[in-house]
């Protein structure tokens, strides 16, 4: 039984899933919106308010968790703390979008656009 399992497994392995959604993270940082299926949309939403929220607390504890959550790329961890973060500086949540779009052509897979608000 699925009880309070929050997460969906999007077809993968756990080593899978987790690089899978760290790269998804990585890349809506880097450029504030990216387009992929609804599934993996949803799934990597959580992981980006989490991101973002520690971004806000702005310590240095915040700094390594997020180092830990984004494979140690201090390029990202350096834009999401000094750029990304100070915009949503009075923003209690809700700091992402999701913006359905038309499916995809070669396999009908619902996509998406998912954008930092």
């Amino acid at each position: 039984m699925r009880h309070q399992k929050l997460r969906t497994k999007l077809s993968r392995d756990s080593a899978h899933r987790k690089a899978l959604l760290m790269n998804l993270s990585k890349a809506v940082i880097e450029h504030g919106r990216i387009e992929t299926t609804e599934a993996k949309a949803k799934a990597v939403r959580p992981e980006l308010e989490r991101l973002l929220t520690l971004a806000k607390r702005g310590d240095l504890h915040a700094r390594r968790q997020a180092l830990a959550a984004l494979g140690h790329d201090r390029y990202i961890v350096t834009r999401l703390f000094n750029e990304v973060a100070p915009r949503y500086a009075q923003r209690p949540g809700g700091y992402t979008r999701i913006i359905k779009l038309a499916n995809r052509r070669s396999d009908g897979s619902r996509m998406a656009l998912i954008e930092l608000v």
